[in-house]
């Protein structure tokens, strides 16, 4: 199974190995370009400013969340880029980086389940 790593952006780089894509919608804030190590941004796979916005990181909204990003993600013009992370993923490690001060429900936790869920299949 591809090894799929989850790294929030304001913490240390520790060194991880792989591929690094930040999959936030919006860059993040006070975070300078030339400081944040990465290969890719894909902010098209962030969710949209309205999903984001009615989230606002409210853990009671959560589950919702999920489900709505979800369905985001299925939509048809997101699968070559979800194509793509899999592909990444399937060469090697994969980081995705994230901004979100909650670890455990962000966006990147979805779209890593997402995507396991593809090299599954």
């Amino acid at each position: 199974m591809a090894e799929i790593r989850l790294q929030r952006v304001y913490g240390s780089d520790a060194g991880h190995p792989g591929m690094r894509v930040l999959v936030d919608r919006v860059w993040p804030r006070g975070v300078k370009k030339e400081d944040l190590r990465l290969d890719h941004w894909f902010r098209e796979l962030g969710p949209s400013d309205q999903l984001r916005k009615w989230f606002g990181h409210r853990p009671e909204r959560w589950p919702e969340f999920q489900r709505r990003y979800r369905e985001e993600l299925s939509d048809p013009a997101r699968r070559p880029l979800l194509d793509q992370l899999v592909e990444l993923a399937r060469r090697g490690p994969l980081v995705l980086l994230f901004g979100a001060a909650d670890e455990e429900r962000n966006q990147a936790v979805v779209l890593r389940s997402v995507l396991e869920e593809r090299l599954r299949s």
